[in-house]
């Protein structure tokens, strides 16, 4: 038995076809997801450009806003680094999250995904390879954009819980998303179409938000879309976590800037109750 079939979970049969090693569905399913993920992670090792130029992108948006834009725009009761690093936390992760659309389709391109369907494993365990792996990319991401933001001035007023939550709070969203981007790099099929699909998502839900000014502060039709968009709850939610939260602002009426993190969390588990089935069920009938 080579070490390629061990770790695919099989065992060589007469005639060089590959079988399931003997267990329950249940183990061989982690056990397929495992391998998924890890050879995800390996190809960060390999290849380290991918987390280099991943980072690069929020750590120019911290020092553009900070001591570009910083010093006219004003935000009473609160300094503007403060009330930026939850935006560009926020941004940081959405943004990486498109990668496990561009990925999926660049595995469709390259034929890596025909050679998962034509192995006895889970698909639905490869597909959790995908998001499971690009996730680690964004926590990593996180945690640098955090000293970054430390290094010019941001600092956690909250208690150690509060900050944990805030950390899981975008970790959560940033994996449901990262299912979404999978259903369209597995719609699509094509990495650059993908990329371009991902700007015109991403770009009026990062943007039209309170990521980079208060949303009180955008005109009528902006700014309903900005209270009601599930990044500006997200950048409120780890605002309100992290205890940056200008004082003496005024919560906006809409409801979910009034409860981000019940907004965050039922919008999350919306994305993954609708867009895992959906990613399973296309990546099950590809080349049907």
């Amino acid at each position: 038995m080579t070490t390629s079939e061990t770790a695919r979970g099989t065992t060589p049969v007469s005639g060089g076809s590959l079988q399931p090693i003997p267990g329950t569905a249940l183990s061989r399913f982690f056990s397929d997801g495992y391998v998924a993920t890890w050879r995800n992670i390996k190809k960060i090792v390999r290849v380290p450009d991918i987390l280099v130029f991943t980072l690069i992108q929020p750590i120019m948006f911290v020092l553009l806003f900070t001591f570009v834009f910083g010093s006219s725009i004003d935000i009473p009761g609160e300094s503007y680094t403060s009330f930026l690093m939850a935006g560009i936390f926020a941004q940081t992760i959405v943004f990486g999250s498109t990668y496990s659309g561009s990925a999926m389709a660049q595995d469709l391109k390259d034929g890596i995904i025909d050679r998962f369907r034509t192995l006895p494993m889970n698909g639905a365990a490869v597909l959790i390879g995908r998001t499971v792996g690009d996730l680690v990319i964004n926590v990593l991401s996180l945690i640098v954009m955090m000293l970054t933001g430390l290094l010019v001035g941001w600092r956690v007023e909250s208690s150690v819980v509060s900050f944990l939550a805030g950390v899981g709070l975008l970790i959560l969203f940033s994996y449901a998303f990262s299912w979404v981007m999978s259903f369209l790099g597995l719609s699509v099929r094509s990495p650059e179409i993908i990329n371009n699909a991902s700007f015109l998502i991403l770009f009026p839900l990062t943007f039209i938000s309170n990521a980079f000014v208060p949303s009180e502060n955008l005109p009528g039709p902006l700014r309903v879309f900005a209270e009601w968009n599930p990044v500006s709850a997200l950048v409120q939610a780890a605002r309100v976590l992290f205890g940056n939260v200008p004082e003496g602002s005024e919560t906006a009426d809409a409801w979910p800037l009034q409860h981000p993190v019940l907004y965050v969390v039922a919008f999350a588990a919306v994305m993954l109750i609708v867009f895992v089935p959906l990613s399973v069920r296309k990546f099950a009938s590809l080349n049907r």
